[in-house]
């Protein structure tokens, strides 16, 4: 079976926020498997760039409020007889695990990293291009100079103190991602539109093409309507224009 290209345009602030945390636990994870210096950074930089998302809203409350939103949409299914019932304990189960976790933490997440002088003095140098050169942060040069079980056994450290979020935000973006069985549908001349019902709020758009398709989909959207765009780069120009033709594709809306 083909693999397919996915495509997903979040229709809200909180898992617009999600996703991007998603987007950096994976990266962060990738590096930290490799030891070298450059594999150390990288790591580093998704942390970094982790601490300054949570740094702008209590990432902690959203969480807890998505989960005790799941518990309640699926808590009320497990009166009908036509749901899995064992899957369904199971990922209540989950939820209610996180949430207790959650609630288990003393004040802000990684707050003792907010205030460790090394990272913030990375994370300042960080907003300069170049800026983490060897010269600008001799103490970042020196750490990055250890051995990679030390290098990666502080880094890990760090990145733990997401770990319950960090499952959270997996679990919750899995239950948007299976709510929705991806229909066939057709972009005419490159271009889909749909109208949503505010009543049922479509958290995610998830919209799957074949990657031999010469076109890449422009989604954007809110919570009343959203438009699907197939485009491609010029060769000679470098513009993106839209396709001509009709281009068969599959949709999602996620509605949990």
């Amino acid at each position: 079976m083909t693999k397919k290209i996915v495509y997903e345009q979040p229709l809200n602030e909180r898992i617009r926020t999600f996703l991007r945390l998603e987007f950096l636990f994976s990266q962060a994870a990738h590096h930290l498997r490799e030891t070298s210096t450059w594999s150390s950074r990288a790591t580093l930089a998704s942390l970094l760039e982790i601490l300054s998302i949570f740094g702008r809203s209590d990432l902690k409350t959203e969480v807890l409020k998505e989960l005790e939103r799941h518990l309640a949409s699926l808590g009320r299914l497990e009166t009908n007889p036509d749901i899995d019932m064992s899957r369904l304990k199971d990922v209540l189960a989950q939820l209610r695990q996180l949430n207790a976790r959650l609630h288990e933490l003393d004040g802000p997440v990684a707050a003792d990293l907010k205030t460790n002088e090394f990272l913030t003095g990375i994370q300042q140098r960080s907003a300069i291009p170049g800026g983490t050169c060897d010269f600008d942060l001799p103490a970042y040069h020196h750490w990055l100079q250890q051995p990679a079980k030390q290098r990666t056994r502080d880094l890990a450290a760090w990145l733990g103190r997401f770990e319950t979020v960090a499952n959270a935000i997996q679990l919750i973006l899995q239950l948007i991602r299976d709510s929705a069985v991806p229909q066939r549908v057709t972009a005419e001349t490159g271009f889909f539109q749909k109208t949503l019902d505010p009543n049922l709020p479509c958290q995610m758009v998830r919209v799957l093409t074949s990657p031999k398709l010469p076109y890449f989909a422009e989604i954007s959207g809110g919570r009343h309507r959203f438009t699907v765009r197939f485009m491609t780069y010029s060769e000679t120009d470098g513009h993106a224009h839209q396709a001509t033709q009709d281009i068969p594709f599959e949709l999602a809306c996620c509605i949990i």
